[in-house]
């Protein structure tokens, strides 16, 4: 477990060396996150003003579903295009290329058939199991979360697939699943313990938050509840961007069995796979 927990905090680390060795990767969750909004307020207004969510007028369920359906697949183009955007950087710099914001988002406007598939595709699995979900029980709910995992875990390569092999939509997943065939090990301890140190940070800062209470000074409370909500916020795209860093070298090794120059091999190794093990191995 110790080392699991060192090898994380050491791709933490890398990954945040390459970031701010060049900043500018932040910017692709920054728009991906504005755009996201805009698309959320673009679908809840309308309806706020109907009065539709205050209850005041009908939407039928054919209306309801669709307009569901709809603002899935917005959401999720949204966010698979400027990751597409982010990982085309991210492998060019792993490269020893560097490309500008425009260039990056240049080369996923060139994928937008495949990105369009994949967040249809996306939608689809997103909204069934979340339909699923809120129809089933407690066993049934963990049933449907377990499923919506291993799908995540099928697919974790399919954009970088898409981007740096140029492939489409199904045949990146088809590629995606066969890479964490090959790569089938220490993956979910690996994958997730960014995400960890991100959630461990997030945690302490909500206990210092309420903290604040127990001063019984209100303005103290919301000032640092408002600077906690900051935080979330920085965290999320720092962490959007260290991710795409992290799945890009994680690909390149799966791929090429090459660890990326900026990675030590004895991380990338083992946060992917058993120490035994290697590419290839099923």
């Amino acid at each position: 477990m110790f080392e699991s927990i060192g090898r994380s905090i050491g791709l933490v680390k890398t990954s945040w060396n390459i970031l701010m060795d060049d900043k500018k990767l932040l910017v692709f969750p920054i728009l991906s996150g504005i755009v996201t909004i805009l698309v959320v307020l673009t679908f809840i207004l309308p309806l706020l003003f109907s009065g539709a969510l205050m209850g005041k007028a009908q939407v039928g369920p054919l209306v309801y579903y669709g307009l569901l359906f709809l603002f899935y697949v917005v959401s999720y183009f949204v966010v698979i295009f400027f990751n597409t955007a982010l990982i085309t950087c991210v492998n060019a710099k792993l490269n020893g290329r560097d490309l500008s914001v425009g260039e990056g988002l240049s080369a996923a406007a060139t994928h937008i058939p495949a990105i369009a598939g994949w967040a249809v595709i996306s939608a689809t699995v997103g909204l069934v199991l979340h339909l699923l979900e809120e129809r089933s029980g407690f066993i049934g709910q963990i049933v449907f979360s377990v499923i919506g995992g291993a799908w995540a875990l099928v697919t974790f390569f399919v954009v970088p697939v898409l981007v740096i092999e140029d492939k489409g939509v199904f045949a990146s997943i088809t590629e995606s699943f066969g890479l964490i065939k090959k790569t089938w090990g220490e993956s979910i301890v690996g994958a997730g313990g960014m995400a960890v140190v991100f959630v461990v940070i997030g945690v302490l800062g909500g206990l210092c938050v309420l903290g604040t209470l127990f001063l019984g000074i209100e303005l103290l409370f919301y000032a640092a509840l408002a600077l906690f909500l900051l935080m979330i916020v920085v965290l999320a795209v720092v962490y959007s961007a260290m991710q795409g860093i992290f799945v890009t070298a994680l690909y390149t090794y799966a791929k090429t069995g090459t660890v990326p120059s900026a990675f030590s091999r004895d991380t990338i190794q083992n946060a992917f796979l058993p120490k035994q093990a290697g590419p290839g191995t099923i």
